[in-house]
Parts: C-alpha cells; sequence; structure tokens
C-alpha cells in the first residue's frame, strides 16, 4: 500500500466515523477534546496514567467545571468514550491525539518528558497509516525533534507511512462562550499531505480548521497569542506599580482608557499571572531564541515584573497590618480564592501559591478558602484544606487577603465581617460601605 492509499483510508474512515482515536492525557485540554470528538460519532480511547481519573471517568465523574456531567455519562454510557491507564490499546488506534502537560523545570526551562513518555508509547504501538497529532503548548520545533525524528527512525516517513500534524489547543477554562468545537483550529503539518490529513480529522469536530504551512508555524502561533497576554498583563501591572508609587488610581485609569474605541485593549492588574499557558509559554520561546544567539530581553523581563508583583502584594499586606498596630510574623491570613483566575478550580502556576509561601516564610498563619479548590499545595510542600468561610473565621483574620475574586464570594458581607482587606482584583469596588477598611494594590 503507497501512501496516498493510507491517506485515502483514513480520510475515508474519518467520513464514516470507523477511525478510532486515542486520546493521550485527559486533563483540561484532553478530556473536552476526547468528549467531542465522542460526540461526534468516533470511537474514542482515553489514556491516562493517573488511576484515580481513569476510575472517575468510568464512572461518567466529572472533575471539570467546562464539561456537564450529565453529558459525560452518557458519552460513557454510549461507548462512545472509554477510558483507559494502558497505552497497548494505542495499536488499535487510527488517530492518536497528544494532550499531556508541559510544565517548566525548578529553572525555568521546558519540560518535555511527558511528551517524550507519550512518543515512546506510541513508538512500542506504532503502524503504519495513523495520524499523530500533538496539542500539547511547546517550543517551535517540537513536533519534528519529539515526535517526527522518533518515528522516522522507526522506519516511519511523515506523509507516507504515518501522518504528523501540530494544532495547539487553544482553550480558556471557565469560558461559557467558547470551548473545544467553536475555538478555530490551528493546524500546522510535516507535509502537504500530513496536513489534509489532520484538517480531515479536526474539520469533523471543530467548527473551523486553520490550515498553516508547518508544525512550527502552528507551535509558533499559540506561543504569540500566550506571550501577547503575558506581556501586557505585566505592562499593567509594572504601570500600577508605578501609580501606587505616584497617587494614582490604575483603576480609574484603565477604565477612562477603555472609553477609545480603536488601538487599545484593556488589560487589567492583579497579583501575578497564572495558568498553565499564560505563565509558562514566554519562558518556551525565551529558552528556544538561545538556541539561535537571539535573547528576548522584553519577554524576560515581563517575567521579572511578574515576580516583582507577588513581593508587591506581601509587601502591601505587612504595610496593611503595621499600620493597623500589627506585624506580619504571627499574623492571621485569610487568603480569599487561589485558582489562577475567577470561577475555575485550575491553580497551576497560580501566583496564590507563591504568595501564601511567601507569606508563611514570614511566619504569617495561612488559611484559605476558595469554592473550586478543596487542596493545596505551596511549592515549599506544605498542605492546606479549605475551611468554610464564616464570619467567625473572617473576624479571626487579621487579613484577609482577595487573590482570587470568584463570582460567588458575597463581597459585601466579606467586608462587613474583616478588619483589614487586601484587594489584588478591584474585587471590592462596588462594596458601598467599608470601604475604609480595604486597601488595593
Amino acid at each position: 500500500m503507497n501512501f496516498m492509499d493510507y491517506a485515502d483510508l483514513l480520510k475515508t474512515k474519518i467520513k464514516d466515523r470507523s477511525a478510532k482515536v486515542a486520546v493521550m492525557g485527559l486533563g483540561y485540554v484532553g478530556l473536552p477534546l476526547a468528549l467531542e470528538g465522542a460526540k461526534a460519532g468516533f470511537q474514542v480511547i482515553g489514556i491516562d496514567r493517573d488511576g484515580e481519573k481513569v476510575e472517575r471517568i468510568s464512572q461518567g465523574k466529572n472533575y471539570l467545571l467546562d464539561i456537564s456531567e450529565e453529558e459525560l455519562k452518557q458519552t460513557v454510557s454510549s461507548g462512545h468514550l472509554i477510558v483507559t491507564g494502558e497505552f497497548c490499546y494505542l495499536k488499535e488506534a487510527d488517530i492518536i491525539v497528544i494532550c499531556v502537560p508541559t510544565p517548566l523545570n525548578i529553572r525555568k526551562e521546558p519540560d518535555v518528558s511527558y511528551i517524550k513518555d507519550a512518543v515512546t508509547e506510541i513508538v512500542k504501538y506504532r503502524r503504519r497509516g495513523q495520524l499523530i497529532t500533538l496539542e500539547s503548548t511547546s517550543y517551535p520545533g517540537t513536533t519534528e525533534e519529539l515526535i517526527a525524528a522518533p518515528l522516522m527512525e522507526a522506519g516511519l516517513t511523515p506523509g507516507q507511512d504515518v501522518f504528523i500534524a501540530f494544532a495547539p489547543e487553544r482553550l480558556d477554562p471557565g469560558n461559557k462562550k467558547f470551548y473545544t468545537r467553536n475555538i478555530p483550529k490551528v493546524v500546522g503539518g510535516e507535509t502537504p499531505v500530513c496536513l489534509k490529513t489532520a484538517c480531515c480529522f479536526y474539520g469533523e469536530i471543530i467548527n473551523e480548521v486553520k490550515p498553516v504551512s508547518s508544525p512550527r508555524v502552528a507551535e509558533m502561533t499559540k506561543i504569540l497569542e500566550n506571550t501577547y497576554r503575558a506581556v501586557n498583563i505585566s505592562l499593567v501591572n509594572e504601570l500600577m506599580l508605578f501609580c501606587d508609587q505616584a497617587g494614582i488610581d490604575i483603576w480609574e485609569v484603565i477604565e477612562a482608557a477603555a472609553t477609545k474605541p480603536f488601538g487599545i485593549q484593556t488589560f487589567y492588574p492583579g497579583p501575578g499571572i497564572g495558568g498553565h499557558c499564560i505563565s509558562v509559554d514566554p519562558f518556551y520561546l525565551s529558552w528556544k531564541a538561545k538556541e539561535y544567539g537571539f535573547h528576548l530581553g522584553f519577554i524576560e523581563w515581563a517575567g521579572r515584573v511578574n515576580n516583582l508583583i507577588i513581593r508587591h502584594v506581601v509587601d502591601k499586606v505587612a504595610d496593611a497590618l503595621n499600620k493597623h498596630g500589627k506585624c506580619l510574623n504571627g499574623a492571621k491570613i485569610l487568603v480569599i480564592g487561589v485558582a489562577y483566575k475567577k470561577d475555575i478550580g485550575d491553580t497551576r502556576e497560580s501566583p496564590a501559591l507563591v504568595i501564601a509561601e511567601r507569606l508563611l516564610q514570614a511566619n504569617a498563619l495561612i488559611k484559605y478558602f476558595d469554592p473550586y479548590v478543596p487542596e493545596i499545595k505551596l511549592p515549599g510542600g506544605d498542605v492546606f484544606q479549605r475551611i468554610s468561610l464564616t464570619e467567625a473565621e473572617i473576624k479571626e483574620a487579621d487579613c484577609v487577603l482577595v487573590i482570587t475574586d470568584h463570582s460567588s464570594v458575597d463581597y459585601d458581607w466579606l467586608v462587613s465581617h474583616a478588619s483589614l482587606i487586601v484587594d489584588t482584583r478591584n474585587a471590592l469596588r462596588k462594596v458601598v460601605s467599608g470601604k475604609e477598611k480595604i486597601i488595593r494594590i
């Protein structure tokens, strides 16, 4: 069978839904994608090393707020979605989608070990005619270096024996308007045949597909999107630091600037950049740029501003306590919200964890409340359980620190019982009484 036969056969199987799809990694990206594939009529095999996660999904139990548990239960019950921890099922798959984590290591360098592990399993169970796509965010060149090269070493030629593409995830957790199916999918293939095959697949489960000339272009597209946000958030955070010194209300400034009908997109200050993508992607790009002898100073400075903001929040808490005749050492701090953004339970790269760690190192006594996060582990290893947000807990705190502005929190009630509040999100802007207790960063 020649390569056009493999490609045509796979396209036929995609169109008639006889193609089996394996999704490696069932987290924030993989599970929604697996569900969309199953809803589109494909037999989907979800693979994850986490046995507890596999067991939970097998019972139709959801752990992501963006997914309907009823919909998940129905899909699992129908048999269109099965989950397992066994990689041998890869041999059955016509399409393999890699959705594994790509974190940073302690030196802020890319950790692509999860991708390498996934590819090791794919090579072990490889067969001709498969489509393999990577959705995990990484540096330009990842698809060629970590997927195409090992498969070529195993005797499979991209575009002939196997079809390889990069199609970055672009999810925004907690966004009710945009989700997996209606976010345009950028796709870059190793060869023209790889691109057409990948677009054929994604066109069946995503409303709009945007083909680009190569995986490197697709990889760079994702990094540009998130670096753009990271740099602009860092910019407004740096301006916030200046405005704090100059006695200017940055929130009023942003509100006024936002009235211009062109030339500006509003970004808001906060306690630091969080989330897997925005806080990680710029470092992936900066790391890769060094290979070309290129120094991305602008982007690296944005990362340093993020660290300055975290220090600024801790200093604000200490100053606020001092003005109330207390010191940070031994102070009882109640943190409100530890997720990296409002109305979700995702704590990946959340500045709240670093801020809590810094406060703990200053010998403060920490408690936290987050409606979506029952337990946290700080960078230093300390584990905390969520408390109930009661009047007694609020009154006991020397300072209430709002880090994540979840919509479900009654901020008027919070202010009425707190003696001091440091607000990092302008969450209390609409509070009518008790403004004298509130300090904004």
